[in-house]
């Protein structure tokens, strides 16, 4: 008996009703303008489909200062005041709508997952180095941010 391969069809969705929100979270790196434009894609080219954010983590939780540094919370002041800053030109320079740009404080993975909840994000773009080692045990951002997504999560790989 010969078997028949399958057919199988799709109706593709138009790309531009497949996001209409999407939640661009960058760490302010060299790698920033990647992501950016990896999202800039999925939204057909729509910035005003775009959010930023950028979570500062607290600088004690971070590097383990609180014994050393006097002044933590100057020094996590001035790392919230440079994100909102930097947040704000990118957000400008790309054409993003005021209110667009978010800058937390926290832990950056559920920071992101919760704020894609409240702007209602169906896609959340993040960039991943494609960690090795002990890294990939350890888990980043980027993996942290999907396992317990409730929207679609693109890692854009920044090497």
């Amino acid at each position: 008996m010969k078997l028949e391969p399958k057919v199988v069809t799709f109706t593709p969705i138009e790309e531009s009703t497949m996001y209409s929100k999407i939640l661009v979270a960058i760490d302010l790196s060299k790698d920033t303008d990647k992501v950016f434009k990896a999202a800039l894609r999925m939204a057909n080219g729509e910035a005003n489909k775009l959010n930023l954010v950028h979570v500062v983590e607290p600088i004690a939780a971070a590097y383990s200062m609180d014994i050393y540094a006097a002044n933590v919370s100057e020094l996590q002041q001035e790392a919230i005041k440079f994100a909102e800053e930097r947040l704000a030109a990118l957000g400008e320079e790309w054409g993003l709508a005021p209110g667009c740009t978010h800058s937390l404080l926290g832990a950056p993975a559920p920071e992101i997952r919760t704020l894609a909840e409240e702007i209602g994000a169906d896609a959340i773009v993040i960039g991943s180095h494609g960690h090795s080692g002990w890294k990939i045990l350890l888990g980043s951002t980027a993996i942290k941010v999907l396992h317990g997504a409730h929207c679609d999560v693109l890692t854009v790989y920044v090497g």
